[in-house]
């Protein structure tokens, strides 16, 4: 295992970049702690894919260092960073078995053959393959494939990093979750550093310790998934974690009070010289329809998901959203929301400001 570096780390795909906006990866400082599991979460294009094959070696940056443990490996090459690499598509050795292919990294090592037997044997359980060990590669589905690519990385105990590219695209979804399960597990026993690079939230938040979220080539924030839900620093943080997402308003903020439509609502903490772009942040579980106090709305509709409802509204051309309870009722004269004041958040510019208690 090792700590991970990125020291003043940014690259761009161009020969000669000029300003941020050619920057596919914007400069990130950061250490990645030993034995953690982290997601890098975000929307295609982001830069996930980009920071993960810095990190491997398979990309050089445009600027900055990489470091392992302190070690300098910016211009190490992939094989002499002792890392794990599963892609998102299935790379497999076609004419070799099942057990082969598992057998490969430690083969390759000089690990003897009663020591690979044993491994490969548990990792053929843990992805469910254990039966299929004498089969061809050549013969299998895409899923099945992708296990191969899984296991192969998980195979090695003494990797620095294993790193994830969108490793169960081609995955069943009963089967994804019995995989994240198992590189929990896989995590918990062994304490490797993991990077699982994902688009799906539930993916990123059932996986890790440490969620890394991603917007246009920049890290916006790193957390739990109690911290990002709770307080988001980006606007785009509270967009992309929930379902439905935040709602984000206009607003004119002064004090402790902010001013929607001419409407006011009460904020737990304090704000003044306020300039730019000023919004509210609340999330749909901590709005409430009234009758008769709070932001005129006209609900358009409501959403039955099972364990709640999702009441989609109107605030004068917005698109607001509310959660309520399966067993709450809904009547035509609720044509007001109102808002828990402890869990309203103010933004400038898109990035949250903590405001004075």
């Amino acid at each position: 295992m090792a700590r991970i570096t990125l020291d003043n780390l940014a690259h761009s795909y161009k020969p000669q970049p000029v300003s941020e906006d050619d920057f596919a990866l914007k400069e990130l400082n950061h250490d990645w702690i030993d034995g953690e599991a982290y997601a890098l979460l975000g929307s295609s294009g982001c830069g996930k894919s980009t920071l993960l094959n810095i990190i491997s070696g398979l990309l050089h940056p445009s600027q900055g260092r990489i470091l392992f443990d302190g070690k300098d490996v910016t211009h190490a090459p992939t094989a002499e960073r002792n890392i794990a690499q599963v892609f998102q598509f299935p790379v497999v050795y076609d004419t070799m078995t099942v057990h082969d292919n598992l057998a490969f990294p430690l083969r390759n090592r000089g690990r003897d053959e009663a020591y690979v037997a044993e491994r490969v044997g548990e990792i053929a359980k843990m992805i469910g393959m254990e039966h299929m060990l004498k089969r061809k590669a050549r013969g299998l589905g895409a899923d099945e494939k992708q296990k191969i690519s899984l296991g192969r990385g998980m195979v090695r105990k003494d990797v620095n990093a294993l790193l994830f590219d969108e490793p169960l695209t081609v995955i069943d979804p009963h089967m994804k979750w019995e995989l994240r399960t198992q590189l929990k597990r896989l995590h918990h026993e062994f304490g490797h550093t993991m990077i699982y690079v994902t688009h799906d939230q539930t993916e990123a938040l059932t996986f890790a310790d440490k969620v890394v979220v991603m917007y246009d080539g920049r890290v916006v924030q790193i957390g739990t998934p109690e911290e990002l839900f709770e307080r988001p620093e980006h606007t785009f943080v509270g967009y992309f974690i929930g379902s439905p997402g935040m709602n984000v308003i206009p607003a004119q903020v002064s004090g402790n009070t902010a001013v929607v439509n001419g409407s006011e609502i009460r904020l737990t903490r304090g704000y003044s010289g306020l300039s730019g772009k000023v919004e509210i942040g609340v999330r749909p579980e901590f709005a409430r329809l009234s009758r008769d106090e709070g932001l005129p709305v006209k609900i358009r509709r409501v959403e039955d998901v099972g364990r709640h409802k999702i009441v989609r509204a109107d605030f004068f051309g917005q698109d607001l959203n509310v959660l309520a309870g399966e067993d709450e009722s809904i009547s035509p004269d609720m044509t007001r929301v109102t808002f828990d004041p402890a869990h309203v958040n103010v933004y400038v510019n898109d990035w949250r400001v903590p405001g004075a208690a």
